[in-house]
């Protein structure tokens, strides 16, 4: 299981601007990307994948316009098209909205960067494209013999900056391989139902249930026995 830590650092003007460029290139790639992902859907009904953007990504930085982007470190650019895979994916699984095109102002600037963009050594890290480490407040430690797999740094309306830490958390064993595996689907009748048959109720409904029970049982209580409507109401319960 992972684990982020966050916190805050207080960069150069060199990494600043660095930084800044950085966002400002991952919003475009991103927007650019999303674009043409549209336009195809759109025109052809065609879906494009993450390698398709990843070429189209290689084929923009040969351009004179977009040659800019050979200046930053291609990873958050790269994980920006990730991004849009993954929310493409939960568009089309119909569990998210059609992705959003990033603002300027609005949106949240950041930047990923994995493995190959830094480098996190005796406490100091060093992201790529930089020559000095970040100047990272510790406001707490890192535990023991923990390394980051990622690297996210942003900065929010107020102009803080701030870097998270994505580790594996010691704290957490993972649990033994087990032969079998289950099967889970969400349904409309049943809160879950089993590969193996069994049905979970949903507690939402279920008592909503007992509730009308427990109604139709106290209207019969007060019918007249022998009666014709004692009967419909039984018929209820």
């Amino acid at each position: 299981m992972k684990r982020a830590y966050r916190y805050r650092f207080c960069p150069t003007d060199a990494q600043a601007a660095e930084l800044s460029r950085t966002f400002g290139c991952v919003r475009k790639v991103y927007n650019m990307a999303l674009a043409a992902r549209t336009e195809a859907w759109v025109t052809r009904q065609e879906r494009v994948n993450y390698n398709a953007t990843s070429a189209m990504l290689t084929a923009w930085k040969k351009t004179e316009e977009l040659a800019y982007l050979n200046e930053v470190s291609s990873v958050p650019l790269q994980q920006a098209l990730r991004h849009l895979q993954t929310a493409f994916t939960h568009f089309f699984g119909r569990r998210a909205k059609h992705p959003r095109f990033k603002s300027r102002k609005k949106s949240r600037r950041s930047a990923e960067y994995t493995t190959s963009a830094f480098r996190f050594r005796d406490g100091a890290l060093t992201l790529a494209k930089m020559a000095e480490p970040l100047a990272v407040v510790w406001s707490r430690p890192l535990p023991e013999g923990v390394s980051p797999s990622t690297v996210t740094v942003s900065q929010d309306a107020a102009g803080r900056w701030f870097v998270s830490l994505l580790c594996d958390d010691p704290g957490v064993k993972s649990l033994p391989a087990r032969g079998n595996a289950v099967g889970i689907d969400a349904g409309l009748e049943h809160l879950l139902a089993l590969s193996t048959g069994e049905k979970i109720t949903n507690p939402r409904h279920e008592r909503r249930d007992r509730a009308a029970l427990a109604r139709e049982q106290r209207r019969l209580a007060k019918k007249e026995k022998g009666s014709a409507n004692r009967a419909r109401a039984r018929l209820k319960v």
